[in-house]
């Protein structure tokens, strides 16, 4: 099991530690329910250290980036930040992930911590071109400060203006006395805030600094569990649960980050898919009736036919009410249509619904 830098500080804080993607990490503190209105609320912070970081550099640096993901990333610019994912040979998906361009010769991959090693060795196998690949996710640490307060809370320990990042853009500079760290304003919760990745060696001093800042907007660390409820609430897809090697990236709903300017890994496949028309969509729904959707959950009609499957699903603590997401037939997507969840063999009364369910 590895340790993130900031693991002895988060048992010292009486964090609830679990194993996550081969890491020992926090999934909660106080209690999902406190650290998720935290996050909605004012300011929180998680460790996701456990996340992926690649550098990809060289004259055809762009090029294997084209070559391997969906979006289009000659549309970046320096500062910019772009979502995206990897697709696979056979309609399916590797990962998703974040690519940064540092410079026109220059990127940063974000991928997710269980998918470090299947991507590199993906990433490689189109790397024809001798282009310089450094996988740099075992020295940075990588600290989610998230909510309508982070800016506020943030803006003493460094001269970067926080307030005007415009989101899905970063800047390297000097935060809490520190050189070199990467400032993104990007997350994964739908609160606002930002991303800051740091080496190692100041993870602990940055964390530090960050709660002192911090300390008049009442900042809390936060678990992995409010994360995961935070992302849900936005209908944020969960690689692993929402999609995987399996599941068509175009029935999922990625074909806003799916661009056919280019070629890439199985585009021509992809795109007679997304001409054709899918078969299911990924969906969400709320329960109208008692009852919290699980993953792997089955999702049938009114005559008790299996139309889908629960990919992730919780009580949501903003909303007071029970959410899910899942793929179901497309005729049975229509925002407002009665689909029914099989919990326990019982059929739950429930309703599609358009993302995000957090308004």
């Amino acid at each position: 099991m590895k340790n993130t830098a900031l693991t002895d500080k988060h048992i010292s804080l009486g964090a609830k530690m679990v194993p996550f993607a081969g890491y020992n990490m926090p999934v909660q503190y106080e209690g999902i329910n406190a650290e998720h209105a935290t996050v909605r609320k004012s300011v929180g912070v998680f460790d996701v250290s456990h996340m992926g970081e690649f550098i990809i550099k060289g004259d055809n640096a762009l090029d294997l980036i084209q070559r391997v993901v969906s979006n289009d990333a000659s549309k970046l610019y320096d500062g910019k930040v772009q979502y995206a994912y990897l697709p696979n040979e056979n309609g399916g998906i590797v990962d998703d992930l974040l690519v940064y361009r540092i410079d026109g010769k220059t990127y940063m991959l974000v991928v997710n911590a269980s998918n470090i090693e299947k991507d590199w060795n993906w990433i490689q196998k189109f790397n024809t071109e001798g282009v310089e690949m450094h996988n740099i996710s075992e020295k940075t640490s990588l600290l989610a400060v998230q909510g309508p307060k982070a800016a506020e809370a943030l803006q003493s320990l460094t001269e970067i203006d926080l307030a005007s990042m415009e989101y899905y853009t970063f800047t390297k500079g000097k935060f809490a006395g520190v050189d070199n760290v990467i400032v993104s304003a990007t997350g994964y919760t739908g609160a606002g805030g930002f991303e800051i990745y740091c080496d190692n060696e100041h993870a602990e001093a940055v964390w530090d600094a960050v709660f002192q800042a911090g300390a008049d907007y009442q900042i809390k660390p936060i678990g992995l569990g409010a994360r995961d409820t935070l992302r849900l609430e936005m209908g944020f897809c969960l690689y692993g649960n929402d999609i995987d090697d399996t599941t068509s990236p175009i029935e999922a709903g990625l074909g806003w980050v799916t661009k056919f300017t280019k070629e890439f890994t199985n585009s021509a496949a992809l795109k007679a898919e997304k001409e054709a028309g899918v078969k299911r969509k990924l969906i969400g729904f709320e329960m109208i009736d008692r009852g919290i959707p699980r993953h792997d959950y089955e999702i049938v009609d009114a005559e008790g036919n299996i139309i889908g499957k629960v990919t992730s699903g919780t009580q949501s603590p903003s909303l007071q009410k029970a959410i899910g997401i899942g793929y179901v037939n497309k005729d049975q997507s229509k925002e407002g249509n009665e689909i029914f969840i099989s919990i326990r063999n019982n059929a739950i009364k429930a309703k599609v619904v358009k993302f995000p369910f957090y308004k």
